[in-house]
């Protein structure tokens, strides 16, 4: 399923995508999933940074049992 998107662009931008044989749909779906990646990347970098927030609290003694006991239980 999907969606109608419309947008109000002026006379001489829609003259010069019709110059240049520009389609229109296919262009403005490739821009908005690349904004949304973005949107998407810039959320997940804000949760690597917010992880490696709390994992600095961690002592690296801390750490290094926890690896540890993770293999022993293989």
């Amino acid at each position: 399923m999907s969606d109608v998107v419309t947008v109000r662009i002026d006379r001489q931008t829609k003259q010069k995508i019709r110059k240049h044989g520009i389609n229109v749909s296919k262009t403005v779906r490739a821009a908005l999933k690349s904004e949304i990646r973005k949107h998407e990347d810039g959320e997940l970098r804000e949760a690597l940074h917010e992880a490696g927030q709390i994992l600095r609290k961690i002592p690296d003694k801390e750490i290094v049992r926890a690896v540890r006991e993770s293999r022993d239980e293989r």
